[in-house]
């Protein structure tokens, strides 16, 4: 009897398992089916817009918006890579954002790092100017900027786009970095310290390689938005030299006649290097937010 009491037991248990195991694969294979449907949502307006920069004008009114080309046209992207003068827009959006990026990292690095790990009557008040930079709606200050930049004499000058993208990516970057800051045990300073380390290198030589993960989010976070970026340009820059991708793209509407299939392929052009660099820190940015969320 015990012998058969025994091998029942054992059934019931390895019937339990098998159970729980269908549950389990069931329970995954519905969360991968729903994330695989959640990731086509997301991959699909890349890929119609990548067949909206194939097509021509007459395709883009005259056939079903979900349609495939029926000539591509592969034209339309060596077109406004040359005549559209997307090259020297796509150089001004690189090297505005690049500036910009490096500028508001290692400025927002010296302002996290004074406010967190030194002693000064003024850190929490500059932290409370920070913080109310956040609150600013970037509209309620075009005509304060325009009139500062034009009496200083930056109007139509890069400057003008790359202080504003700077100012106004200060406050966010500083919020980021600053959990990260608090959670770096000080002992670590305090043996630079003892090795004779100054200020200035316990934070070139010791805070900062260790801020690398949530440099890298603040990087991609910026770099987006100043690629992005339409009003600051579109308000101080007239030139055609100084414009960049988000704003060059309206040199294809014309008053009479727009050509759709260029203006696809333009934002074809100003979306991959995004994409590319959100896909190479893709694991940095992760990173970086999980390594300042936690403290210890």
């Amino acid at each position: 009897m015990n012998e058969f009491a025994a091998h029942k037991r054992s059934g019931t248990i390895s019937d339990t398992r098998v159970k729980a195991s269908f549950g389990s694969r069931l329970g995954f294979g519905v969360l991968y089916l729903i994330l695989g449907i959640l990731a086509v949502i997301q991959i699909y307006p890349l890929f119609w817009l990548f067949l909206f920069s194939l097509k021509t004008n007459q395709e883009v009114f005259g056939m079903s918006p979900f349609a495939f080309p029926q000539h591509p046209q592969w034209a339309n992207y060596p077109k406004v890579w040359s005549q559209g003068h997307i090259n020297l827009y796509f150089f001004n959006s690189v090297w505005y954002t690049v500036v910009a990026v490096l500028l508001t990292i290692i400025l927002a690095s010296f302002v996290t790092f004074a406010i967190t790990r030194m002693n000064w009557k003024l850190s929490r008040f500059v932290l409370g100017l920070f913080i109310v930079g956040l609150m600013i709606p970037l509209h309620s200050t075009l005509i304060p900027l325009f009139n500062f930049f034009k009496h200083v004499h930056l109007i139509n000058n890069p400057l003008s786009v790359i202080l504003s993208y700077t100012a106004f990516n200060l406050p966010v970057t500083i919020m980021i970095l600053l959990g990260f800051y608090q959670a770096i045990p000080r002992e670590i300073e305090e043996a630079g310290v003892m090795d004779g380390c100054s200020v200035h290198r316990i934070f070139l030589r010791i805070v900062l390689p260790l801020t690398t993960p949530v440099l890298a989010t603040t990087a991609i976070i910026n770099m987006i938005y100043n690629w992005n970026e339409f009003v600051f340009v579109n308000t101080f820059i007239s030139s055609d030299r100084w414009k960049t991708l988000t704003v060059g793209v309206n040199n294809f509407v014309g008053q009479y006649l727009t050509d759709w299939g260029a203006i696809g392929a333009t934002l074809m052009i100003s979306i991959l290097p995004i994409l590319i660099a959100f896909l190479l820190l893709s694991n940095r940015i992760v990173e970086g937010l999980a390594a300042g969320s936690v403290k210890g």
